[in-house]
């Protein structure tokens, strides 16, 4: 039987495309880490907010170098996790399927699909297998965090929606843009998945909350869309997920507590291998990610 615990909350942001930095961060200092699952996107932006611990991770690194498909989540969740991260905020740019859901919109996700091919979505494997739930991929309490930063920052905000993660790099045809629709997705995106997932397996809490650029490929008006607009409106996200992302330290709290959706608890009965079973190499490289169950 497990018992509640308290201990200090550690923010992390993941900056997508447009996000490169934190406002009023103090003893910021780039920091270099060193994971089982290769190198993260880039060295860690680290310090304090408010009184609270950040930790600021570019997913694309600095200068926009990994495409979507060579993102190392692996390492970066597992970096995160080494630092003492306890709540992860990802935020990244998408399309809309939903004419309500306008450029210049966030969208706290709640669901995802997806439609990924080529990355490695999981820490376990052959010589310990787990299965985690990713049903509620998302932290309720963090979500709701982040819908109250946005509206404080005055940010038209939309409460839940489903992600669809394509593989990319290139943008949806028409006919592909009009099947997700179909699906009920209401955002596009390449880059969640499979973040989330990489996130319930080592037990942190996850929110996403994606930035509208533009329509994607269904929409009658699309064609007409200049790069330029795309361009002003990435900044103007930009400007606005940077206000977001200040306001959640006051949200948060410099303490915190056990997760009350058991987020912090995903492993708990996930891992199926027999303890004499398991394969003490994979075991190494599994000790940040489920220590807590795997000694």
């Amino acid at each position: 039987m497990t018992t509640s615990t308290s201990r200090d909350t550690m923010i992390a942001v993941i900056g997508g495309s447009g996000l490169y930095e934190i406002d009023g961060l103090q003893n910021a200092e780039w920091v270099s880490v060193e994971t089982p699952w290769g190198a993260p996107s880039d060295q860690i932006l680290t310090g304090t907010l408010d009184g609270v611990k950040m930790a600021f991770l570019p997913r694309h690194g600095r200068g926009h170098v990994h495409s979507p498909t060579e993102v190392p989540y692996r390492a970066n969740i597992d970096a995160l996790k080494r630092l003492g991260v306890t709540d992860v905020f990802s935020i990244s740019a998408c399309g809309s399927f939903r004419e309500e859901m306008a450029p210049g919109d966030f969208v706290v996700v709640d669901q995802f699909i997806d439609r990924t091919f080529a990355r490695d979505k999981s820490f376990f494997g052959t010589g310990c297998v787990a299965h985690v739930s990713v049903a509620h991929p998302t932290c309720e309490r963090l979500s709701d965090a982040a819908e109250t930063a946005a509206r404080d920052a005055g940010i038209n905000v939309h409460r839940g929606g489903t992600y669809l993660c394509m593989e990319g790099p290139q943008f949806s045809s028409m006919a592909e843009s009009k099947m997700y629709r179909s699906w009920g997705c209401d955002v596009i995106g390449m880059t969640n998945m499979p973040e989330a997932k990489l996130a319930r397996e080592a037990e942190l809490c996850y929110a996403s909350i994606a930035m509208v650029t533009d329509y994607d490929s269904w929409h009658p008006e699309h064609g007409a869309v200049e790069i330029t607009d795309i361009i002003a409106t990435l900044q103007g996200n930009s400007a606005n997920g940077r206000e977001l992302v200040r306001r959640l330290p006051a949200l948060l709290g410099q303490t915190r507590a056990d997760c009350p959706h058991g987020c912090d608890k995903a492993l708990e009965y996930a891992i199926m291998t027999a303890p004499e079973k398991r394969d003490p190499a994979l075991l190494a490289k599994l000790d940040a990610v489920a220590g807590r169950l795997l000694g």
